[in-house]
């Protein structure tokens, strides 16, 4: 019987789990950010503005922050000018509604770290802050290997290689984010509203119905020809499971 690798447990050198601070004056936003980091084994500590965060920056010494760039007193770019002239070099996820290539530019040169525009999944935030801990190389791992399996479908969360039976799997962005939450939950019933919450944007207004198009997507890729894995438990949600 196969068993599902654990997305990696990144902690500090003595063992405690990876504080992140996560800014942002949505507090809708903050909550749902927060429940996500939790989720992967973050310690997650939240502030509504830019004075609160370099309150919090300073208390809670984070290993990583998550911060909007558009707050109403002092915003982003001033927090972390103000950070890094201070001395530290927390790494920095910026969050913006401007999509513009400027205020990229800006907030990389400012001393940022990378970005995710508005809105955004939950599963890139939580992806992007993994990649700056392995960049920072700060962080320690309990699995070396951060890959996914279900029975003969493996899913590599750094290369984003699919791959069941030997054969390579080309997926869509989406398609990928949607095959990794339900194979980090496996053998549990998913539901719709948990799917549209992690894999699409916070905000989606969307209805479940997409989430039935994306399944049936995943399914001529993944299970066609094969006995399938992903299996719809009638008015609760889906699972992935291998073949009993």
């Amino acid at each position: 019987m196969s068993t599902t690798a654990a997305a990696p447990a990144f902690t500090r050198p003595d063992g405690s789990a990876l504080r992140v601070l996560v800014v942002d004056d949505e507090q809708m936003l903050t909550d749902l950010l927060s429940m996500a980091l939790r989720m992967e084994g973050w310690d997650v500590k939240t502030a509504g503005s830019g004075f609160d965060a370099l309150q919090a920056a300073r208390d809670f010494e984070p290993d990583a922050m998550v911060l909007d760039i558009m707050m109403p007193d002092l915003d982003g770019m001033a927090v972390l000018q103000r950070l890094r002239h201070s001395g530290n070099d927390v790494p920095v996820l910026f969050l913006t509604a401007k999509d513009a290539v400027a205020d990229r530019v800006a907030g990389l040169t400012a001393g940022g770290d990378d970005y995710v525009t508005k809105p955004f999944s939950l599963e890139e935030v939580v992806a992007r802050l993994r990649g700056l801990m392995r960049r920072a190389g700060t962080a320690l791992t309990r699995d070396s290997e951060p890959i996914l399996r279900v029975g003969d479908l493996s899913l590599n969360e750094d290369s984003h290689e699919v791959v069941r039976g030997g054969k390579e799997i080309e997926l869509t962005a989406t398609e990928f984010e949607l095959l990794r939450f339900l194979m980090r939950n496996q053998r549990r019933v998913v539901s719709k509203a948990q799917i549209l919450d992690r894999v699409w944007n916070y905000d989606f207004g969307g209805r479940s119905s997409v989430v039935e198009l994306y399944i049936s997507y995943l399914r001529k890729k993944i299970d066609a020809g094969n006995e399938p894995l992903i299996h719809t438990v009638r008015g609760v949600g889906y699972m992935i499971k291998t073949p009993q």
